[in-house]
């Protein structure tokens, strides 16, 4: 979806790898960036950091 969104839907592997160096994670916000099948993949600061800022995401304010 993010290679797609930049115009080339063909460059999964070259986003991925954009997110992969990605060194200000919560501006440019690649912990979003989940695999086809809706599994994780990776994150350069581990799973479990990607796994709460994307809980963190889902839960409402209040």
């Amino acid at each position: 979806e993010f290679a797609a969104k930049a115009g080339r839907p063909e460059a999964a592997r070259a986003a991925a790898s954009a997110c992969a160096r990605n060194s200000t994670a919560l501006f440019v916000p690649c912990h979003r960036v989940v695999r086809t099948g809706g599994g994780l993949g990776g994150f350069r600061w581990g799973l479990e950091i990607k796994r709460r800022l994307l809980d963190h995401e889902a839960t409402e304010p209040g």
